[in-house]
């Protein structure tokens, strides 16, 4: 007789054999099968070729991503799914995140075979970083900033604002992305030292040089002056001390006019009836990859309260972080 009672164990396995389907997503991409497809390489046999691997391979990853969706499969052939046209592509793509894959594959995933040593000592593993795996690292981590910056542009409305501050972040893309939507917007942009040559290349292929302002200042201790009505503290907090971040948000609101708006966007633990996954799985990346946190909403949101700013929305960016709306009271 069948025991009925018993739930089945499909969602456990899914997410222990999540690996597999990342491991052979990174190798369809490292090979071009998306971009062939796009060319119209649409069997096993003209992946193959087009690929440069066995007709073996190219049905077993062909076959992995259409049961994954990203490819769609009908009577042997195979197409794109709208989500892996715009971004796995290559040159054809909206955001190429083919330097994402890699920087995962090579250093993300053989790092996370260091997470039994974190779990036991709360300590992150040995990164080992030499010239090639910094260049695939800093790759990587800046095509995901452009995914964010994508989504940033697009659900944070700051339609009104003219005088932006862009504090501590690690990439122009986000101030850039709301420039691009605001033609009125001038930002000043205060950056750690050794970012300024990368930021003002940015700016200058942007084609906002006239509407920007750069400045060199360390991130936790900085005192920007003016008077801002939109303020950027993005991917910033997850690496500096709890303490940092209450200071760094009230040199922040020193900096700010009243009924300012701040933009926090990170990875946060939240305290809902279902966490949000991504954000999740991040506080174990940041901590395996180099001891930076993802703080829990409630610690940020009372570090704002503290320094004179009222939160007022969370947007979730799809694949990216989250953004703590605030505003200067």
């Amino acid at each position: 007789m069948t025991d009925t009672s018993t739930p089945d164990a499909a969602r456990i396995l899914d997410i222990a054999t999540g690996y597999m389907a990342a491991k052979q997503l990174f190798q369809a991409s490292r090979i071009g099968l998306f971009a062939a497809v796009a060319d119209g390489a649409d069997t096993v046999t003209a992946i193959a070729e087009r690929c440069g691997v066995s007709e073996r391979i190219a049905r077993l990853l062909a076959d992995a991503m259409a049961a994954k969706a990203l490819l769609v499969r009908t009577d042997g052939r195979y197409a794109l799914a709208d989500d892996a046209a715009a971004y796995l592509t290559g040159d054809a793509a909206a955001i190429d995140l083919a330097p994402f894959l890699t920087f995962l594959d090579e250093i993300s995933y053989p790092h996370w075979l260091q997470f039994a040593h974190t779990v036991d000592t709360t300590q992150p593993g040995d990164l080992q970083m030499d010239d090639a795996r910094w260049g695939t690292f800093m790759a990587g981590v800046m095509t995901y900033n452009r995914l964010h910056a994508q989504e940033f542009g697009r659900l944070v409305d700051l339609s009104g604002a003219t005088n932006a501050l862009d504090f501590g972040g690690l990439s122009a893309e986000f101030a850039l992305s709301v420039m691009a939507r605001n033609p009125q917007l001038h930002t000043t942009f205060v950056y750690a030292p050794g970012f300024e040559d990368g930021l003002a290349e940015a700016v200058q292929s942007a084609g906002v040089a006239d509407r920007t302002t750069v400045e060199v200042g360390e991130t936790a201790t900085a005192t920007p002056e003016g008077s801002y009505d939109a303020v950027f503290a993005n991917h910033v907090i997850h690496r500096f001390s709890a303490e940092e971040n209450a200071q760094i948000f009230r040199n922040l609101r020193a900096a700010a006019a009243d009924g300012a708006t701040l933009t926090v966007l990170d990875f946060f633990l939240d305290d809902d009836a279902e966490q949000r996954a991504l954000d999740a799985l991040h506080a174990g990346e940041y901590l395996v990859i180099d001891g930076t946190v993802v703080y829990p909403e409630s610690e940020v949101r009372g570090w704002l309260s503290d320094a004179g700013w009222s939160v007022r929305d969370t947007i979730a960016l799809p694949g990216s972080p989250r953004v703590l709306v605030a505003t200067a009271v």
